[in-house]
C-alpha cells in the first residue's frame, strides 16, 4: 500500500528536509533531493508508522467494545420488580 500525501503536505514536508539539513548538517539538501528522501521516507519508513497506528486505533476499539455491555446493558423481566417498588412506597 502506497502511503499518499497530499501536494500541500508534500511541500511543507519537502520544506522542513530542507530546513533540517539547513540547520543540522553540514551539507544543504535542494529541493530535487528533499523530494527524494521524503519519497524513500514514505515508501520504506512509512508503512511501520501507518501499520503501528492501525494496531493502536484496533487495541483502542477493541477496549471500547468490550466495554459496551457495561455501557448499555439493560436488566430483564423489571416490570413486576418495579411494579412491586411502586406498592413498598405507598
Amino acid at each position: 500500500m502506497t502511503i499518499e500525501i497530499s501536494k500541500e503536505a508534500r511541500k511543507e514536508a519537502i520544506a522542513s528536509i530542507e530546513r533540517y539539513f539547513q540547520e543540522n548538517m553540514e551539507e544543504r539538501i535542494g529541493n530535487i533531493a528533499a523530494a527524494g528522501l521524503l519519497g524513500f521516507l514514505l515508501e520504506e519508513i512509512g508503512p511501520l508508522v501507518y501499520n503501528k497506528a492501525v494496531a493502536d486505533v484496533q487495541e483502542r476499539l477493541q477496549a471500547r467494545v468490550m466495554e459496551l455491555d457495561i455501557e448499555v446493558h439493560e436488566d430483564e423481566f423489571q416490570y413486576w420488580r418495579k411494579f412491586e417498588r411502586q406498592r413498598k412506597g405507598k
